[in-house]
């Protein structure tokens, strides 16, 4: 009868040992994976403070992507566009940031894709109409081989407004493909003053149109 109260409290002891032991192994998991998630989550964290005003905008922007742009996809989700490089018509290497601060509709193409050939006239008639301090259509030719190709056939048609942009390794078409924005061309994104994604739309669409100025437009306003 006298051993049964110090075999009791030893029992408790144990308990209580285990129990806090257990909690340290936890506390030291949620400390580990605490510290991962934090670390993997800081620059996500960042890209949805800086496309906060994007997101506000693409869902002003949403009913406007109708008739001739219909197409278009417009962002639910933030999403920060690659710094994408590529050059202007000297050679001079430019990013995506010197555009920091402009809306801007992006758009990659080629010569031999006959989709892009038969939109340019109409990006650069939407050049011609909206483009200016706080716009810009920058279309990026991704032709890989004869740099010269591209320029002569855009003196051929006309197109004059569009100032000259390209990428001969083609690596903005891979950059976007990346996160999942570029599956054919051509390719187009609407893009904020943040850099962030505001639409998106693969293959071509009329941007001379009535329902492209509007969609346009809306993007503009702030």
């Amino acid at each position: 009868m006298t051993d049964q109260p110090s075999s009791s409290f030893a029992k408790k002891r144990l308990a209580l040992i285990l129990a806090g032991g257990v909690a340290g192994v936890v506390v030291g998991l949620a400390g580990v994976y605490g510290i991962a998630t934090l670390t993997r989550n800081a620059g996500a964290d960042a890209a949805d403070a800086a496309c906060k005003p994007a997101m506000e905008l693409a869902r002003k922007v949403a009913p406007f992507a109708k008739g001739e742009v219909a197409a278009v996809n417009i962002a639910t989700a933030p999403l920060k566009v690659p710094d994408l490089a590529f050059q202007d018509i000297s050679g001079k290497p430019l990013t995506l940031q010197n555009w920091r601060g402009r809306t801007v509709l992006l758009n990659l193409w080629a010569t031999w894709c006959v989709p892009c050939r038969k939109e340019m006239p109409s990006l650069d008639a939407l050049q011609a109409r909206l483009g200016g301090p706080g716009f810009e259509v920058v279309t990026i030719n991704i032709d890989t081989r004869d740099a010269e190709k591209p320029k002569t056939w855009l003196k051929e048609v006309g197109v004059n407004k569009l100032a000259y942009y390209a990428d001969p390794a083609a690596k903005t078409f891979q950059d976007l493909k990346a996160v999942g924005r570029a599956f054919g061309m051509p390719t187009t994104l609407l893009i904020s003053p943040e850099g962030c994604e505001i639409g998106t739309i693969a293959g071509p669409a009329e941007w001379a149109s009535d329902d492209a100025i509007k969609l346009i437009e809306a993007a503009l306003k702030r």
